[in-house]
């Protein structure tokens, strides 16, 4: 499902999912600069969010599940090359899900933190059309 989001062809990130935790990686692309040529807050929300997201929705198995709330901290601004989300679902409240993940460079410095909570709906994985085992 991750690949097949159009945001993501344009973006291109890698995921990887494990049990309770996610990597998102990504190339900075200027294409998703500010007028201030950095990158726009909304990256770092997108990679923070779906680094978050799929370390919650990885202990899911039978439904869909959906950001209720994210909050972030910005810490620096970023430039250039590549990107780092790590995310590791943090508690399991049944129909609800706690969630974090940390931004970084490639070398291990640090841009921005995210925490969320994220919500079982009551839509079928398998009813998703790109959805796939």
């Amino acid at each position: 499902m991750f690949h097949e989001a159009p945001i993501n062809k344009l973006m291109q990130p890698k995921l990887k999912v494990a049990n309770g935790k996610a990597e998102i990686t990504m190339d900075v692309n200027p294409q998703f600069f500010h007028a201030a040529q950095a990158l726009h807050g909304s990256i770092y929300f997108k990679l923070l969010d779906d680094a978050a997201f799929f370390a919650a929705n990885s202990v899911i198995d039978d439904v869909f599940v959906v950001t209720g709330t994210f909050e972030i901290k910005f810490l620096k601004p970023i430039t250039q090359g590549k990107l780092v989300a790590i995310g590791e679902m943090t508690k399991n409240l049944g129909s609800k899900l706690e969630a974090r993940a940390k931004l970084y460079s490639e070398n291990g410095d640090l841009y921005a933190t995210g925490s969320g909570v994220f919500v079982k709906t009551k839509i079928s994985l398998t009813s998703i059309e790109s959805y796939k085992i």
